[in-house]
């Protein structure tokens, strides 16, 4: 079977929901499939139908466009539902991006799943994704937050929960916000590195990377930056090992009980991995034998 397969068009597409990605900036990043659904589907269910509308214009598609939104869904869903109960072939596009990133998508998704609706990805650009491969910071696991809250103490508290995550974390502000937020995330998290990126493939596109709290510093200096801004933060650093401290517990513990025993004992109390004491009392026993 042929590793890509080749992307329906005209009469071809199939029935069902296809959850479309829309560039992030700059119009050229749309894929020939998004295209190929944008020109073929019975109608586009859009975030806001003038971004769309801008978009559509530039390739020369004309669909019919209806508004499906946080203010709206509620009444909008049921009808999306009906025509796709009926075989409707029906585009999910948000302003920017991948829709459900951020947006109402997943329940317009979820009910077409419980109704046994074909659903189908149109997958391409994406905000988090396309600010991660630019941060420089660790990829083998990362963490997207979604919007950080407006206010400093839901923002306090939502950053605490982040904190012991072992993962790169992304989250989307506010320019006004930038440089308090910033500064917020450095005294919650700790000064972590962090790349700041903005207007990602548009003209002015700008990506500055330092620590928290020395980009703190820099934007509460410069007037609120404008734009879109998507925030990488690099994981908690590794803490480093008191192997003095576990040396002289195991040179007491182990005058009086076996290795296994002490080393349980002593990782318990310092809330380290019991396998790194125990090699290292395995290692003083020999030493001492």
């Amino acid at each position: 079977m042929d590793a890509f397969r080749k992307s329906e068009s005209g009469g071809n597409l199939a029935p069902g929901l296809y959850v479309t990605a829309t560039p992030i900036g700059n119009a050229r990043d749309i894929t020939l499939r998004a295209l190929d659904v944008l020109k073929s589907c019975d109608a586009i269910a859009a975030e806001d139908t003038r971004v769309t509308s801008k978009l559509l214009a530039i390739y020369g598609i004309a669909k019919p466009l209806s508004a499906y939104n946080d203010h709206n869904g509620a009444r909008e869903r049921p009808k999306l539902i009906a025509r796709l109960r009926h075989g409707a072939r029906i585009a999910l596009v948000s302003d920017a991006g991948t829709p459900l990133v951020s947006d109402p998508g997943y329940k317009l998704v979820r009910e077409a799943l419980a109704e046994g609706i074909p659903v189908h990805a149109i997958p391409g650009a994406s905000a988090s994704l396309a600010a991660l491969a630019l941060a420089g910071l660790p990829t083998d696991r990362f963490l997207f937050a979604g919007f950080l809250p407006s206010k400093q103490g839901e923002r306090a508290t939502f950053l605490a929960e982040l904190k012991p995550l072992r993962a790169t974390l992304i989250v989307f502000e506010s320019a006004q916000r930038l440089a308090d937020s910033l500064a917020q995330m450095a005294e919650v998290l700790g000064d972590r590195p962090v790349a700041v990126t903005r207007e990602l493939t548009k003209l002015h596109e700008e990506v500055r990377r330092s620590t928290l709290a020395r980009l703190a510093a820099q934007y509460a200096q410069e007037p609120a930056p404008r734009g879109e801004v998507t925030l990488v933060v690099g994981p908690p650093g590794e803490a480093q090992t008191d192997f003095a401290r576990v040396d002289a517990l195991l040179d007491l513990a182990l005058v009086f009980m076996p290795v296994k025993p002490a080393s349980e004992m002593i990782a318990l109390a310092l809330d380290m991995p019991r396998k790194a004491i125990y090699e290292r009392a395995l290692a003083k026993k020999s030493d001492n034998a």
